[in-house]
């Protein structure tokens, strides 16, 4: 430090310029107005030029923190020019989906896949909405235990794709032999010809769970599957309305066989056996106004309440004669006796006796 230099005060706002010293530890600092004010010298410091007063200080931090915020603002703004660079319009881009030639007509299937074909009888199965369209497809998927129906699921599937649903074991086929699926078809951003909306139902036969055969090679998957239609070619699996008419004639027709011909009436005794035939026309004086499935669910009663008439005679044989081959009736009797009548054992009946279509139930 040395005479002329500027300095600042340490304990005090303010400074000056050095006047002089009076001995080793006293500096004189001349102020401004011209005042030599003695200070010791380790509470003033030597600064460059400086103006300071409080109301210079003030200044000083407000140009300061102008400076930041100048400094901020161009921070963020070369950030937003970086990140302009960056930018790729393709990152956020979502292509459209593509149509193809004949997609016009509607046509959607429910597939289940099985995840090991190796091992058809251990597998689980995965199931699918299949879109092959050019139609966008909303679809609520429902199965039903007795009148009550229960959502599995619903989404909607773009054009020409196909949504998993989910994975399940046969464990749950039960609970999905009554199934629905309900769509609605549209498209975006361009006219469209409108589409019905279609409800179809389906009777998921378990037993074919256990065949490798059932699963066939298809055009939607690279395993084989088993491949449900819902509308194919704009044509519904089943009618979109009801006839509520044509539906009171038939039961009240049906209501009238049933009461003019109890079931369990097709019995005979023979050997210590009971055998039914199954047959409609030996259950039936008429089948006019029943659908297919009318006339097997008439049958499969008249199983049920044979065994529920039974149900009490242990050691008894009942014979149901069903008809030759992999029948529809014969496979919905096995699956009866699998899953609802677990407690009675069950054989083919003699051949010698009633051929190959017939299925011999012991009550225990």
């Amino acid at each position: 430090m040395k005479i002329g230099d500027k300095v600042r005060f340490l304990s005090e706002t303010g400074g000056g310029v050095v006047a002089g010293f009076q001995g080793k530890n006293i500096v004189l600092v001349e102020d401004a107005d011209g005042f030599e004010i003695p200070f010791p010298v380790n509470d003033v410091v030597v600064v460059t030029d400086e103006d300071y007063t409080t109301k210079h200080i003030v200044e000083s931090k407000q140009t300061k923190g102008m400076q930041e915020n100048l400094s901020i603002k161009e921070r963020m703004k070369a950030q937003d020019a970086e990140d302009e660079e960056d930018y790729d319009p393709s990152d956020n881009f979502i292509a459209k989906p593509v149509e193809r030639k004949g997609g016009d007509a509607l046509s959607a299937y429910l597939a289940f896949v099985p995840i090991d074909i190796h091992d058809i009888s251990n597998t689980t199965f995965e199931s699918y909405f299949v879109n092959d369209s050019n139609y966008y497809i909303h679809y609520i998927y429902m199965t039903a235990e007795g009148a009550n129906w229960s959502l599995r699921s619903s989404g909607e599937v773009e054009p020409n794709t196909k949504e998993f649903i989910e994975e399940f074991s046969r464990s749950q086929l039960n609970d999905m032999e009554q199934t629905c699926i309900q769509i609605v078809a549209y498209k975006r951003d361009k006219t469209f010809m409108i589409k019905p909306s279609v409800d179809a139902r389906f009777r998921i036969d378990a037993v074919k769970f256990y065949k490798l055969h059932t699963f066939t090679e298809n055009d939607f998957f690279e395993t084989p599957a088993l491949v449900y239609p819902i509308v194919e070619n704009d044509v519904p699996r089943r009618p979109m309305t009801i006839d509520v008419k044509q539906l009171k004639e038939n039961l009240i027709s049906r209501n009238e066989k049933t009461q003019n011909k109890p079931h369990v009436t097709n019995q005979r005794m023979h050997d210590n056996k009971i055998v039914v035939d199954l047959h409609a026309d030996k259950l039936l004086e008429t089948t006019a106004g029943m659908s297919a499935g009318d006339i097997l669910e008439y049958q499969l009663d008249v199983f049920r309440k044979t065994l529920e008439q039974y149900k009490s005679k242990k050691g008894m044989r009942l014979i149901f004669i069903h008809g030759k081959g992999e029948g529809v009736l014969r496979q919905s009797i096995i699956h009866e006796l699998n899953y609802k009548y677990k407690r009675y054992s069950y054989q083919d009946a003699s051949f010698q006796e009633y051929g190959y279509g017939a299925t011999q139930v012991t009550i225990k």
